[in-house]
């Protein structure tokens, strides 16, 4: 098991890449602890899974876009966990309009939870891992956020912010044994693409190279990568997971 003993937090747990990332970790012999506003409509799947490989799966509710709330969160989760070796930054939500009809409301709320709330999970559980001298932090951007997309002004700016977030958090906390790094998913099968036509669905499968939308597993795959020592001299990067779209 690559994730053997280890101790994650994942924000955005309840659904799509997030609950697949917290099913792989607890696959791959992690405890997991995970946040949404909202218990997830896969909880039981989710502790079925736990308790057949013999680990722990703990829901926190909580606003990750309020500072306070995220304090408390995480507070309970390092008193209940006694440190974290892994935080995945995968709360997201999109607002999409043309900037001329987009609202401050819609701006700062994509701001919030896509890149403020990283801030706000990072500063806390970056301090512990430097303490322990070890830990990996996986933030969840987008290709969008590599490339710019039409119609997503606040979404696209909130994932390139968590690429700047990354880069230079990572050389900040790179000496005390600490690594950062994104993964940059593409246009993945989730609740939030399956509400698109499919006229546009078809237009974006020209655009894929390898000629399929990309799977949560697919991202999850990435995440134990990252999370797991086989990526221990990597840090600072930005790993695409859009099937080609960014070459």
């Amino acid at each position: 098991m690559l994730l053997e003993g280890k101790k994650a937090l994942v924000t955005g747990g309840s659904r799509g890449i997030g609950k697949e990332i917290v099913t792989r970790f607890l696959s791959e012999g992690a405890d997991v602890w995970f946040v949404s506003t909202k218990e997830s409509p896969h909880a039981g799947e989710i502790q079925d899974l736990a308790a057949s490989v013999g680990r722990k799966a703990v829901w926190k509710q909580g606003d990750v876009g309020d500072e306070d709330s995220v304090s408390s969160v995480v507070s309970e989760v390092l008193e209940e966990a006694g440190r974290l070796d892994i935080l995945v930054n995968n709360a997201g939500i999109t607002r999409d309009g043309l900037i001329f009809r987009m609202s401050r409301e819609d701006w700062e709320r994509v701001m919030k939870i896509n890149l403020e709330s990283a801030f706000f999970f990072c500063r806390p559980i970056a301090r512990q891992m430097v303490k322990q001298k070890g830990g990996s932090i996986i933030n969840i951007s987008s290709v969008v956020g590599v490339h710019g997309n039409g119609g997503q002004c606040n979404y696209s700016a909130s994932k390139a912010g968590l690429i700047g977030l990354t880069k230079s958090l990572a050389k900040e906390i790179a000496s005390r044994g600490v690594r950062v790094n994104a993964l940059a998913p593409g246009f993945i099968g989730t609740a939030m693409t399956e509400a698109l036509s499919e006229e546009v669905k078809a237009k974006l499968l020209e655009s894929i190279p390898l000629g399929r939308i990309g799977d949560p597993k697919d991202v999850a795959d990435a995440a134990v990568f990252l999370g797991s020592d086989l990526s221990g001299y990597i840090t600072g990067q930005v790993l695409g997971i859009d099937g080609g779209m960014g070459a």
